[in-house]
C-alpha cells in the first residue's frame, strides 16, 4: 500500500492506494467516513446582556368569518372545428400570435403568408400551403400557441 499527499484546489488530502499483483480482481473499497461539521461555538460575549423588556399584550381578536367559495369559472368555448375536407395549417411551434393577415372568406394564393407567429424571440412567417379560400380563423392576434395547434383552416 502506498500513501501519498495530494493538494487540491489548496486543500490538502492523505490518500492510501493498494497496489495489486498482476491479474488479481480490485477489492471493493471501504466506504470512507463522512467527515463531521460542528456549527462553530457561540462567541462569549464581552459585556452583560439585558434582559428582553416584555411587549404588551393584546386583546384577542375574533376570528374573521370564512370567505364565500369563488364561483366556478367558465368553460372555456370550444374551438370552431374546422370545415370537412379543408387543409389545416397547425403551429410548428409554441408561441405568441403577432399578426393574423388573412380574414375567413379571403381568397388565398398557395405560398401566401397568412399568420406572424413569435416564437423563441423570433418572428416567423406562416405561408399558406394551397391556393383557396380561408375557411376558419382559428386564433386572434396576441393569442398563446402550442405545438400543432390549428391555426388556419383553407378549403
Amino acid at each position: 500500500m502506498k500513501r501519498f499527499n495530494i493538494v487540491v484546489n489548496g486543500r490538502a488530502y492523505d490518500v492510501q492506494v493498494d497496489e495489486l499483483a498482476p491479474g488479481a480482481a480490485p477489492a471493493a473499497p471501504a466506504p470512507a467516513p463522512a467527515p463531521v461539521y460542528a456549527a462553530p461555538a457561540p462567541a462569549a460575549m464581552p459585556y452583560a446582556v439585558p434582559s428582553p423588556i416584555p411587549s404588551p399584550v393584546a386583546a384577542p381578536v375574533a376570528a374573521p368569518a370564512p370567505a364565500p367559495a369563488p364561483a366556478a369559472a367558465p368553460a372555456p368555448a370550444p374551438a370552431a372545428a374546422p370545415a370537412a375536407g379543408s387543409t389545416k395549417i397547425n403551429a410548428p411551434m409554441p408561441g405568441n400570435i403577432l399578426d393574423v393577415k388573412v380574414n375567413v372568406g379571403d381568397h388565398v394564393e398557395a405560398n401566401q403568408l397568412v399568420l406572424m407567429l413569435e416564437a423563441m424571440k423570433m418572428e416567423n412567417e406562416i405561408f399558406t400551403p394551397v391556393a383557396g379560400t380561408v375557411v376558419g380563423v382559428h386564433v386572434k392576434k396576441g393569442d398563446s400557441v402550442n405545438s400543432d395547434d390549428l391555426l388556419i383552416s383553407i378549403g
